[in-house]
């Protein structure tokens, strides 16, 4: 990469943010694992190329249970204090603890329940879509990639609308990396204020529970039915039902409006394939699938930390060397995916790992790509013409470390002429 030891890796260098393509495409060449430096001096290790990402993904000796990383996180000060006291989530934790808590999430998220789902997203879909002012600019995260989502989760957990602005914030907050600057709530305390919330939401949902109210399946909406698991079993504790939740909402909330974002500006961008789109809309499900792949929702895997010294190619890992998997560069390894840089709608290549692989897929990817799909088969359907209203080059992503995602896209709308 022709970049000095000491210094900062060109992926984490602000001007280079909003297109790290060209920058994964040489980390690739130069091999599957890179050690770079991130902005406060932590050093670890990067793995670009997808069959070692696949690997990496599922590979035991990588955990993701931060009690392995303590004592290397303060060393690197990459560490938010009081983050030791947070709650287990399937994300940080490792089996068997994992097997247990995905176990509950399981019960209640159901397939069966995501397609109950399809009527009230595509009526959330309608009337926003009908809210869009033509006449003017539109800025297509705030009107719709961002809200779309939010609705349904709300729908889907039982969470009052009311309190979506207050709570997206804190999911924000939650996912943005203590070495971004600027004034902001802290992780550990955007996690509190989730945590608070949720306890008290699921006493709310727990009283209004009538004995005898039947099964998981049954309930009204998912943070009930979490309830319902976790009091018929006796296996989870309130904490982790709490714990849950928020994870839940996180993942099916801001994945989703990441994938419609980013979606909407890779189909603006190659309008040959919206065209395609247009005469045969039975290409959509596969057209998810690679917007998934193409500018998925989730650039890096959240952080990991070897176990055991882990061989990758030619280079061994440290025990305790904490590892990133970029799945965005894995998702274009033209080893895996021909011809991997281009948008192709019709390519339908489920194997990519925009929504990760292994233990810690993605929960919320079936609702995901179901209201991916929904969504841009209505934006067709609705809008005779779509067009990018800035050049992209102004356009900027929001720094998280692990998702990917547009703070703005400016568009220019034509609703279709009906007869």
């Amino acid at each position: 990469m022709g970049h000095a030891e000491d210094e900062v890796h060109p992926l984490y260098q602000p001007h280079l943010r909003n297109n790290p393509f060209p920058i994964y495409a040489s980390m690739r060449e130069e091999g599957p694992v890179q050690l770079v430096k991130e902005p406060r001096g932590i050093e670890h290790w990067v793995i670009t190329r997808y069959e070692e990402a696949r690997a990496a993904l599922a590979d035991r000796r990588l955990s993701r249970d931060p009690r392995n990383m303590w004592e290397v996180m303060r060393q690197t000060e990459l560490y938010d204090e009081g983050e030791e006291d947070s709650e287990p989530h399937m994300l940080n934790a490792d089996p068997p603890e994992h097997t247990r808590l995905r176990q509950l999430a399981n019960k209640a998220f159901t397939a069966e329940r995501v397609e109950r789902l399809r009527p009230g997203i595509q009526q959330i879909t309608d009337e926003l879509l009908a809210g869009i002012d033509t006449s003017k600019q539109v800025d297509f995260m705030r009107e719709f990639a961002a809200p779309m989502p939010i609705k349904v989760i709300c729908t889907l957990l039982g969470v009052p609308y009311q309190d979506a602005v207050s709570f997206t914030n804190w999911v924000l907050a939650a996912l943005t990396p203590t070495y971004v600057t600027g004034e902001r709530i802290r992780p550990y305390e955007a996690n509190r204020l989730l945590r608070d919330y949720f306890v008290d939401l699921v006493a709310r949902k727990r009283a209004e529970l009538k004995p005898g109210s039947g099964r998981e399946e049954e309930q009204p909406d998912l943070l009930s039915a979490l309830v319902v698991a976790s009091d018929s079993g006796n296996t989870f504790s309130e904490k982790e039902v709490v714990s849950t939740a928020g994870l839940l909402l996180i993942a099916g909330y801001k994945t989703t409006v990441n994938l419609i974002g980013n979606g909407m500006l890779a189909l603006l961008q190659h309008p040959g394939e919206i065209e395609r789109l247009r005469r045969d809309p039975s290409l959509m499900t596969s057209a998810v699938e690679e917007l998934a792949r193409y500018d998925g929702p989730v650039e890096r895997a959240m952080l990991r930390v070897a176990t055991e010294p882990v061989t990758i190619g030619d280079v061994t890992i440290p025990a305790g060397g904490l590892v990133t998997i970029a799945n965005a560069a894995a998702n274009r390894d033209e080893s895996r995916f021909e011809d991997g840089e281009r948008l192709d709608v019709s390519r339908g290549d489920r194997n990519h790992l925009g929504f990760g692989y292994g233990i810690h897929y993605c929960i919320g990817a079936p609702l995901s790509r179901l209201e991916t799909e929904i969504a841009f088969t209505s934006l067709l359907n609705e809008f005779s013409d779509i067009t990018l209203a800035c050049p992209v080059e102004k356009l900027e992503y929001r720094e998280t470390g692990v998702l990917r995602g547009l703070a703005e896209l400016p568009v220019w709308f034509t609703r279709r002429e009906t007869a």
